[in-house]
């Protein structure tokens, strides 16, 4: 009888754990949780921790709360001056609202597959508005936002943020790179001969400029010497005259002595002159007896 009792007793703990396993439910940090009953959602759980369900009628769902990545296929794109890319992108979104979620697409696989081709689409459609030289300079961060916002106005009415887009790769095809390299490198040389035209231009200008400065600079220097040596001849001649009124025969003798200096100021200046000549006049004996 005892062993009977003892049989029954472990049985109902047993059972009773059974029971309290399948009542008590945690949700982590990195999940959420739909409580579903008789196959419809009838609690959506967000926040981590210990949570109840009624045994046999309840289950429960979980989804994921991290952010998630999709990637799509490399794809073609045409642009708007019918450039071809080959384009490779990828998206970061999370599940914000789980019961939206669940009504829009039953499972994540689904709505991976859903997102891969939204944003294929997006992709195509506004890299396809634009011309190769704005994909592929910085206008990119621009046309990856437009690309974000038009896949969230697709998902938020179905329970998903898409958080960022990237365009990984936006390659031109093999057959048409050398060409875009060659055209593009064509352009360059071409704007290297402008820019050093021009600056050939700026620099002949600047040597203009310069020599025309020159010409004037001289011109001045040269006017006001000559106003200096009208000014000192004039001064010169004032004080000759005023010696010449002073001293007439003192004036003479050192206008003499000038000519004199002048005439034979070199080593091999010969003069042939008559000895009566007022060449001499200083230089005879009536210059002696005046001296004496």
């Amino acid at each position: 009888m005892g062993k009977t009792i003892s049989i029954v007793v472990a049985i109902i703990v047993v059972l009773g754990g059974i029971v309290a396993s399948s009542t008590m439910f945690t949700v982590t940090e990195t999940q959420q949780a739909m409580v579903m009953q008789f196959g419809k959602v009838g609690t959506v759980i967000t926040k981590p921790g210990l949570q109840f369900k009624v045994p046999f009628v309840q289950d429960v769902i979980f989804v994921e709360k991290r952010v998630m990545a999709v990637n799509t296929r490399r794809s073609e794109v045409v642009t708007r001056d019918q450039k071809r890319l080959m384009v490779d992108s990828f998206a970061r979104f999370r599940i914000v609202d789980p019961l939206l979620y669940f009504q829009s697409f039953g499972n994540l696989n689904v709505a991976f597959v859903r997102m891969e081709t939204l944003l294929s689409s997006q992709v195509k459609q506004i890299l396809g508005r634009e011309i190769l030289t704005s994909i592929v300079s910085g206008e990119r961060a621009n046309l990856m936002n437009q690309i974000k916002t038009q896949v969230n106005a697709e998902t938020e009415s179905r329970g998903l943020e898409v958080l960022d887009v990237r365009i990984v790769r936006a390659d031109l095809p093999q057959a048409n790179s050398e060409k875009v390299y060659e055209r593009m490198r064509t352009q360059r040389e071409q704007e290297a001969r402008e820019i050093r035209a021009e600056g050939a231009e700026i620099a002949q200008r600047i040597r203009a400029n310069a020599d025309r400065e020159k010409t004037v600079i001289v011109a001045q220097a040269k006017k006001d010497s000559e106003i200096l040596r009208g000014n000192g001849d004039g001064e010169k001649n004032r004080i000759f005259a005023e010696a010449f009124g002073r001293d007439e025969d003192f004036f003479g003798f050192y206008r003499s002595m000038q000519a004199y200096r002048e005439a034979i100021s070199d080593d091999d200046t010969t003069l042939v002159l008559s000895p009566n000549s007022d060449f001499f006049q200083y230089f005879g004996s009536q210059a002696r007896k005046s001296a004496d």
